[in-house]
This record gives structure tokens, sequence and C-alpha cells, in this order.
């Protein structure tokens, strides 16, 4: 860390800041004191208090919103990812190979057709950048928080809260929540033991309230066996917050550590699952055999290099903070603001046989990541009569930085240790990306008609500047300096209550996204390719339409919601190798995409206890251009996006008494494209998950006891879940990409939580 970057940080924490204060299970205190108060509070707060109360159709919003809370997040598997939860919601598709969804590099996640790269996602305010495996501008939400530290996540499927610190969300917005101290002192331990010898061990401390402040410490170490192949899944974390208010101020302050150490799973191409199984995996802990294959000399049915590899990995080490301040000046003006910094090291491993070390046939290639980040985010909020009016701004400064390594490797020591490596043979290449964004919004929510007729009336700018550095790798890597620009981002909303349980709702929205920086972005090309292409690159937008109509009544709630996006300058990397040889790619702007699209919600709740939920998504999106890959004129016009299922459905039926819960859940994803011309395809397919729990409260040794039992995929459903782990290709009707992965398996999981 440079001393200038260390005295920034050291400045951030130590200074009253944060905003937006998306405090999650308890209102501040101004906002039980008057009126007035707490209008304004509320707009602060951005709705993030009423969480665990959560209206899963969205009432009251201008927009398509839906939000889960702390008790949907907690009914599954210790350690699943809030993404895998989310995905129940309509028009969410999310896919990973292992059970709990946390295994980035596998971990794939789509809204109306927009991938997760075009997505925004933060956790208290504080942007995650767009949380890929190869991020240059965040983390992903696993290793921001415990899943077991949340309280809530607030999906917005289309245009996302014009506040939301992110320079990607083109098709929508995830925002999660983090549960605040508890108002009580209290220790919670959980352990969960489940298939492939997996543990997961969770504590948690509460200081409780002492005259306004209160705090908690936590930690988790989760490790797991991979349910195929051979290696190891670990992580630990540590989540650490306070939070200290009276009638004027909220203060809050977050920590988090995280240390990832993952094994992946193999690569298939559809072509190699009919030959080898859909079980087939990497070589790990047969060390002869990879050799042998590094040499040509294949056997159990491989014909290919890229059939398998001995060994491959990701390791990431994470530090995240952030403080934040919510200050009362009067009855109708809150002032806010957040700062954070964050620091990542990062690589990803893999034994190619496509380079040789001096005494065995294999290498090990690396990419290495770093970032450093500090942001800050002010913000005030003033009623004013029917107005409320919200401005704030968001600045941050990223230093990323990306490089490619070999390592030699010995014939007597393979490689099954997982650490950073140090000291590389060889250096292919390596870049530096500094970059600055500014951005700030400017909001009027607007109630008449008794609060009947609500509309939301703003604008946002946003300002992104990369600045490149290729410091070795000469031509095929390139440098210089990207601004991606538009100072005028305009979002109308509306909502008209119809009657005292009906309403109708309609937006429109466009957002930017900035140019991606390190090994998927426009340096990641040749420097003749890049000043080729400089002069006419466009960052990709989007404009979203969107109406809708819901019912909230005590026995059912419903919402029906149609849309249509225009997504245009669709930016792509063309790659020119396989996944692991990693050569540089082209890049060039391939025309828009249009999606067009319906999402249905039903909560019903015929008694007291029991509900069945249902979500349905139809989306249509497809590309609106040919393109040329070098002078091959690609065909894409018309075709469907590929990753984008047409249909999705989710069912879930819950029953709770007495301490004693019940859940089934199910959930339908349909074909997916591989191809950009639509000739390779994965079938549709159904997997359920199931739970049931028991808590037994107020016994003479503690304050509960639970034990709850989740299965993931009860029916032991093969299917292919993620795809474009390697990207994806114009074409491919004989299956041969090496880009996606299984579902995993019949798993099972039980959980002891005590709380004292």
């Amino acid at each position: 860390m440079t001393t200038k970057t260390t005295l920034l940080a050291a400045s951030i924490l130590c200074c009253l800041y944060a905003g937006n204060s998306l405090a999650a299970e308890a209102a501040t205190p101004a906002s039980a004191a008057d009126p007035a108060t707490a209008a304004v509070a509320a707009g602060a707060l951005d709705d993030a208090t009423t969480l665990d109360a959560v209206s899963v159709v969205g009432t009251g919003q201008t927009r398509q919103v839906q939000s889960l809370g702390k008790q949907d997040l907690q009914r599954v598997a210790a350690g699943t990812s809030p993404l895998k939860v989310m995905a129940k919601l309509p028009g969410v598709h999310f896919q990973s190979s292992d059970p709990w969804g946390n295994y980035e590099w596998s971990s794939k996640l789509s809204i109306r057709g927009f991938s997760q790269q075009q997505l925004g996602f933060t956790l208290d305010g504080v942007p995650l950048g767009d949380m890929s495996y190869g991020n240059h501008n965040g983390l992903h939400i696993s290793r921001a928080i415990a899943s077991e530290n949340l309280s809530g996540a607030e999906l917005s499927q289309g245009s996302g809260a014009i506040d939301t610190a992110s320079s990607g969300n083109l098709g929508g917005t995830l925002r999660f929540f983090s549960a605040d101290p508890m108002a009580e002192y209290g220790l919670r331990l959980a352990q969960t033991v489940g298939s492939d010898a997996t543990s997961r061990t969770y504590a948690r401390i509460d200081t409780g309230d002492h005259n306004g402040f209160s705090a908690y410490l936590s930690g988790v170490f989760h490790t797991t066996d991979k349910w195929k192949g051979d290696g190891p899944q670990r992580n630990g974390q540590f989540n650490g917050k306070f939070v200290y208010a009276n009638d004027d101020v909220k203060v809050t302050g977050f920590a988090a550590t995280s240390r990832r150490r993952e094994t992946d799973y193999a690569d298939l191409s559809l072509e190699s699952a009919r030959r080898l199984g859909m079980d087939w995996d990497n070589y790990a802990n047969d060390w002869q055999r990879a050799i042998d294959a590094a040499n040509g000399k294949f056997s159990g049915g491989v014909t290919s290099l890229d059939d398998a590899y001995y060994i491959a990995r990701g390791v990431r080490d994470d530090d995240l903070a952030y403080l934040s301040a919510d200050w009362n000046v009067s009855d109708d003006l809150v002032l806010a603001a957040t700062a954070y910094y964050h620091r990542n090291e990062g690589q990803g491993h893999w034994a190619t046989p496509y380079s040789v070390s001096p005494t065995v046939p294999l290498r090990m290639r690396t990419t290495e990541y770093d970032i450093e980040r500090t942001g800050i985010m002010p913000s005030l909020t003033w009623q004013i009569g029917d107005h409320r009016l919200q401005a704030g701004l968001w600045l941050e400064k990223n230093a990323h930085g990306v490089q490619r390594n070999f390592y030699d490797l010995q014939r007597n020591e393979p490689p099954n240790e997982i650490f950073f490596y140090r000291n590389p043979s060889a250096r292919v290449f390596r870049q530096r990306f500094d970059t600055d964004t500014r951005q700030y919004y400017v909001l009027d929510h607007m109630e008449f008609v008794g609060g009947r007729l609500a509309i939301d009336a703003g604008f946002k700018g946003l300002r992104v500047e990369t600045d490149g550095t290729t410091l070795i790798g000469g031509a095929s890597r390139a440098s210089g300096k990207l601004v991606s620009e538009d100072n005028f981002l305009p979002q109308l909303g509306a909502r008209w209550q119809l009657s005292e349980h009906e309403e109708i709702f309609g937006s429109y929205s466009e957002n930017l996204s900035a140019f991606r920086t390190g090994v998927n972005g426009p340096h990641s090309t040749s420097q003749a390719a890049f000043n080729a292409a400089v002069a006419s690159l466009e960052p990709e937008s989007s404009k979203t339409l969107e109406a809708g109509l819901r019912t909230s009544r005590e026995q059912i709630e419903a919402s029906v919601a149609v849309y249509r996006v225009n997504f245009e300058n669709r930016l792509l990397a063309i790659a020119r190798c396989a996944g692991i040889v990693g050569c540089a790619s082209s890049f060039a702007n391939v025309g828009d995409v249009e999606s067009r699209g319906a999402e249905v919600t039903v909560l019903w709740k015929p008694f007291a206890g029991f509900s069945w939920y249902h979500s349905l998504a139809f989306n249509d999106s497809q590309y609106e251009s040919d393109y040329l890959d070098g002078t091959i004129l690609v065909r894409t016009k018309g075709k469907q996006v590929v990753d984008a299922p047409k249909r999705l459905y989710a069912t879930e039926v819950r029953w709770e008494r007495d301490g004693l819960s019940l859940q089934l859940g199910a959930k339908y994803t349909d074909k997916r494209y591989l191809t950009y011309l639509n000739d390779s395809s994965v079938s549709g397919f159904w997997v359920v998950d199931a739970s049931a729990s028991y808590e037994w409260k107020e016994l003479s040794w503690a304050d509960a006891f639970k034990l709850q039992l989740n299965l993931t995929n009860v029916f032991d459903k093969q299917y292919f879940g993620s795809l474009g782990t390697n990207g994806f290709v114009a074409s491919d009707p004989r299956g041969l990409n090496y880009t996606v992965q299984s579902g995993a398996p019949r798993q099972a999981f039980l959980t002891a939580e005590v709380r004292f």
C-alpha cells in the first residue's frame, strides 16, 4: 500500500461519514420521533429499515422492486449465497456448480438477459463492483459478509435506485444489508456438518445496547471437499459491526476480512460430457496421469489436452471496512455520508500442459489480481411540503493490477497445496489501471392526493476515467486512457393507488456502463487493436421501460409487470484461443440487444403459518445486429442472447407451527444457448430443494436451540448449471467449447444452533 493511500485510508476511517445508512433491522431513533422527521429519515434510509416486513411484490414502489428478509436468507443451508436465494424472484437466473452458490468461477447470474457484469451490487450502500471472478472493481457478496450476518436483500430487476453506487448497472441492481447488533447481550454458536465432509463453524457475540452503543464480532470457518474430483474448498471470515445512535445522530462502522481458497471443478464441453460423463473432473491426486496426458498419452476415454488439467484453483484475500453517519439536522433535513476502503489480492491457478517446466511437461499458469480502492458517498435529504428532495455524490479511486505469470513445477512435487505463488519463472504481461469514478444524482419524490399518487423524478451523471498502463507485455496488451461519461441519465417513475389494496406503477430509466478494465476489457487486446478501436468505441448503455399492477391483501399478494429494454453498444471480447492458453482477445462493438418480457409473482397465505409462493418470468432477448469477426460476418441478428432462458418458474411451499418449519421449493430453468448463432444449447431442467427445522426456546441452559436439515437437489437431477465459464463463441455445432459445468448432485446438511 502506498503512503498516500495509507494516509487516505486512515483519514477515511477516522471521520464521521457514511450515508444512505442502510441499517437493516432497527429504525433510527429519529424515525420514531415525529412524523416530519420520520419521513425524512425514511427517505435517507431508503426503506432499508422495513426489510423484516418485506413485501415480495414491492408495494409502494414506482418501479419493479422485490425484497427478501432475514428469515428467507436463513432457511437455506448455512453459508448459501444470497444470490441463490434470490433466484426464486421473477427474472433472476442464477447457477453455480456447488450447492451453496459460492464457488465463484462457476457463479453465473443474469436478470432479464443482462449478465452479471451488467448489473449493480452494494452492501449497506458500499459498491461491490460487478462481483465477477476476475474482478477489477469490487468483491463477491460471499466474501464481503458471512451469510449469517445478512438481514435482507433487495432486487430491482430494471431501473435500480438512482443512488446506487455502481458504474455498470445496465440491467438492474441487487442491494444487500448487514444485520445491526442486537439490543441485548448474546452469544450465538452454530455448527453445520454434511455431504462431502462439509464443516461450517459460526460464532457471534453481541455486546447489547449501552447508552446507544452496540456492537458484535463474528467469525466463520467453512471447509468441504469437492463433490467430484479431488481438492478442498475453504473459507475463513471475520465480521464486526458497531452502531451508536441518539436522537440526532447514528454512526455505523463495519469491518470484514475473507480468506478464500477454492479448488476448481473441470470445465466441460457438451461433447466431453457425453464421452466422459457429467461427473468427470480434473486429474488432481493422479500426478502421473496428468504428466502422461501432457505428453500425449491419453487414457480412460480422454482424447484432448483440454479434457482435464491436473488442478485449477482460486485464491482470494479481502479486507473491507466502512464508516457511516446520519445526522438529523432538523425535522426536515438529514445529512449522511459513507466512506469505505477495500483491499484485495487474488490469484487464479491453472496447471497447464501448454507450457513446460525443466523436469515436467506442465507449468503452473497464474492470473494475479490486486485491488485497492477508497470511496466516499455524501448525501442529503430535504422534506419540503409534498416533496422529498435527495441529492448525493459517489467518488472512488481504484488502483487495479493484473498480471499473467508462469511457475515451474517439479516432477516429484505435485502442486497440491493451496497458497499464493511468488517469484515466477516467467512473466507474460503485467498491467495497472488507475480509475477515478464520479457519480452524482438528484431525485424528487413527490406525493399527492393524500399519498395515493407518488412520482419519482430525477437524474444521475456518471464519469469514469481509466488510465491503463502495460508494464510488461509490449504490444500484446494495450496501454491507454478510456473515459465513460454521461451527465444526464434520467429516471422517471409513478405509482397510483387504485384502492386500499391495488396499485399500478410505471417507470423509465437510462443507464450507462463504464468500460471494464483488467483481463476482460478493451486493454486486453493488442496495442494496435486498441488504437484502431478507441476512437469509435462507445460505452454500453440501456433504456428501460416497465409497468405493472400489484395487489396486497391479507391472504394474497400478487404483481404483474411488463418491460422493454434497449441495450445499445454491446461490447464483445472475442477469444482467439482456449481459455487456459490466455492469448489476447479482440474487442468490438457488436450492436444492440432488445429484451421484452413479463413477470408474475403470487404469494398465497390461506391460513396462519402456511404460504405458497410462485414466480413466473418470460423474457425474449435478441441480438439486433450482425457483426464482423475480422473479415467474417457473424449473422447474429434475430438470435437469442446466450445463457438467457426464455422461461423461468419458481414455486415454494412453507408451513410453520410451534417452532416447526417445513419448506419445499422448486425452480425450472428453460433451454439456454451456448453460441451467438444458437447452434448449440442445453435443455431445460427442474431442481428441487427442501428444508426442515425445529427450534426450542427458553430452555434452562440456553435462550434457544435449533436444528435444521437442508437437502439440495432432492431428486439428484443431473443437469448443466453454469454456462460460459470460459466465454462464449459464435458457433459450436459439435459442442467442443469447454465452457459448461455440471450442477451439484443431491447434498444434505445439518445445522445445530444455540443462543445464550
